[in-house]
């Protein structure tokens, strides 16, 4: 069981598929380690957990300083990666922006519903 991001199996097979599918290849990324900002005190500033990626040909970057775990934050930083570029090779059709719309929807309901019930508790005169 060799895991590289420290991670399940099942997640880091998900994003590898989901990296393949959208054609983006581990070569064509540049990936870099920084220096993490914020809480964390002396193993923080001495180690560098923050991960710069960046796709060559789309040209998209990204930083990710999620955990205080290098192996973790390489993850997330692919995922992110990979939402950026479906997002913009798919636009509407990407899986992010459904979410986006779903919290939209549910947001009216509950809109409406707290209409409704205050126009039933006041009653107009």
């Amino acid at each position: 069981m060799n895991l590289r991001f420290g991670v399940s199996e099942k997640k880091e097979r998900e994003l590898l598929e989901k990296m393949r599918a959208l054609g983006i290849k581990e070569e064509d990324l540049i990936e870099k380690f920084v220096l993490s900002s914020g809480k964390g005190g002396q193993k923080r500033n001495k180690t560098s957990t923050c991960v710069y990626l960046k796709h060559i040909p789309t040209g998209i970057e990204v930083k990710c300083e999620k955990t205080r775990s290098q192996s973790l934050n390489r993850f997330f930083a692919r995922r992110i990666l990979v939402e950026k570029i479906e997002e913009k090779l798919l636009g509407k059709e990407s899986s992010s922006y459904r979410k986006i719309l779903k919290k939209i929807k549910q947001k009216k309901k509950r809109e409406k519903r707290a209409k409704e019930k205050y126009q039933q508790v006041i009653p107009h005169g």
